[in-house]
């Protein structure tokens, strides 16, 4: 890890790495925060996991009745949850695709061998995709990185200004395109002739959307497995494109702050420990004090669908960065004094973190797919949360010992012997 200092032009640290934190002692914060970041996902997908969609933003897409607790519920998950464990995720994986190539320059490697890396990374997020769960992020962070490999070499302040820009750009764009289709969709401005055909093709898109939720809805519920992985690879596939066109403006801006941040020393003791504490708590509380009143005037219109995409897409993207930026001040800190047995499993949690993404898609199959566990659709929200509060004793559970006594989690030694070409040894 860099502490902070400038960095030469080759793009190597000045200082030599940070020694990692010995067994009892600290906890390395970027596993700690990698760590909070993969049990808060779980937290942001869960919806979308056991109910269609669509109900991940609009509650009306909820195949059982969604009441006035979990309205409130919606709120808070918009509040504190919803993008923020992306975004923290996306950061990390900035400052990861920076700590592997210091690595692997020092071994005297190219950055080719960052570009295989994440080849495998893009053919994992395909098989994710396709065989697995659509709401995969694996194949867009891939293709994101091939184009911030490119910039590996830049310096931190070019990275900083570049990533923080283009967030910039991407929430005005955002707010651009998505923001108006409420007021055309669902206020009196439709009804004017100038948008009319605009508000008949956002029903079209609303109605084909609901469709496609209640057809999954059948497949699942009725546990066809082959007809849910020829539904999304007939329905679907054309996803992917959007998904990296939808978030391209977020993802690849998160991760140049991400490389920057992480040469800069955030995560590792580079700042002042007072000034970085203050300005994580303002970037959390003034970030989350702006997302209040978004998800408020959602609740107040009723949820409607137009409502919900515009509070996601259009309105939140720029409070949203000032609490993810925060809460990675914040964790960092936390995570370079963390003791005690719950920091310890978060870390290995961390460590183990592509595993625990993956493995959390394939534990939510055998929940909620018919030909298992058979609750898809069945669970209303507080029920969800409950099932993520069961994988996440999960994941603390099995990550500790399982790393106690081998090197790896086990996708995290597939994926590095896949990248390296050869077989490598997993138990210590």
């Amino acid at each position: 890890m860099t502490d902070g200092q400038s960095v030469a032009g080759s793009g190597a640290p000045d200082q030599a790495p940070v020694a990692p934190a010995k067994a009892g002692e600290r906890i390395a914060s970027l596993d700690f925060i990698r760590g909070i970041a993969v049990l808060g996902i779980l937290a942001a997908n869960i919806v979308a996991f056991g109910q269609p969609f669509a109900a991940y933003m609009y509650p009306a897409a909820f195949a059982v009745p969604h009441g006035e607790a979990s309205n409130w519920l919606w709120v808070a998950q918009f509040v504190l949850i919803d993008g923020k464990m992306r975004g923290l995720f996306t950061l990390l994986f900035g400052a990861g695709l920076v700590l592997f190539m210091d690595k692997a320059w020092a071994r005297g490697r190219t950055r080719w061998l960052q570009v295989r890396r994440l080849f495998w990374l893009g053919l994992f997020g395909l098989i994710h995709f396709f065989l697995i769960w659509r709401g995969d992020i694996l194949f867009s962070y891939a293709v994101c990185g091939l184009v911030a490999v490119l910039c590996l070499k830049w310096s931190i302040k070019t990275q900083l200004v570049v990533g923080l820009l283009g967030y910039l750009v991407g929430a005005l764009l955002y707010l651009a395109m998505i923001g108006p289709t409420y007021f055309v969709a669902d206020t009196e401005l439709g009804e004017h002739a100038a948008f009319a055909e605009m508000r008949a093709d956002l029903e079209r898109g609303k109605a084909t959307e609901l469709q496609n939720g209640h057809r999954e809805l059948e497949i699942i519920s009725d546990g066809r497995y082959g007809d849910f992985v020829a539904n999304n690879v007939t329905e679907h596939a054309s996803d992917l494109s959007f998904y990296i066109m939808l978030w391209v403006m977020e993802t690849l801006p998160l991760m140049l702050v991400g490389m920057a941040l992480y040469r800069l020393g955030l995560f590792s003791g580079g700042f002042d420990p007072a000034r970085q504490r203050r300005w994580g708590w303002i970037g959390l509380i003034g970030g989350g004090l702006l997302t209040l009143p978004i998800a408020l005037w959602a609740k107040a219109t009723g949820f409607t669908y137009y409502a919900t995409l515009a509070a996601f897409v259009g309105f939140s993207p720029l409070p949203r960065l000032a609490m993810v930026l925060g809460l990675a001040a914040l964790l960092a800190l936390w995570g370079a004094k963390a003791r005690g047995w719950l920091a310890v499993r978060l870390a290995a949690a961390g460590r183990a973190a592509f595993t625990n993404y993956l493995g959390t898609s394939l534990a939510m199959m055998l929940v909620f797919h018919g030909w298992a566990g058979g609750l898809y659709g069945e669970l209303g929200r507080p029920a969800l949360y409950l099932v993520v509060l069961g994988m996440w004793v999960l994941m603390l559970a099995w990550s500790k010992p399982w790393l106690e006594r081998f090197r790896y989690g086990p996708l995290e030694w597939l994926w590095r012997c896949l990248t390296y070409g050869r077989v490598f040894a997993l138990r210590r």
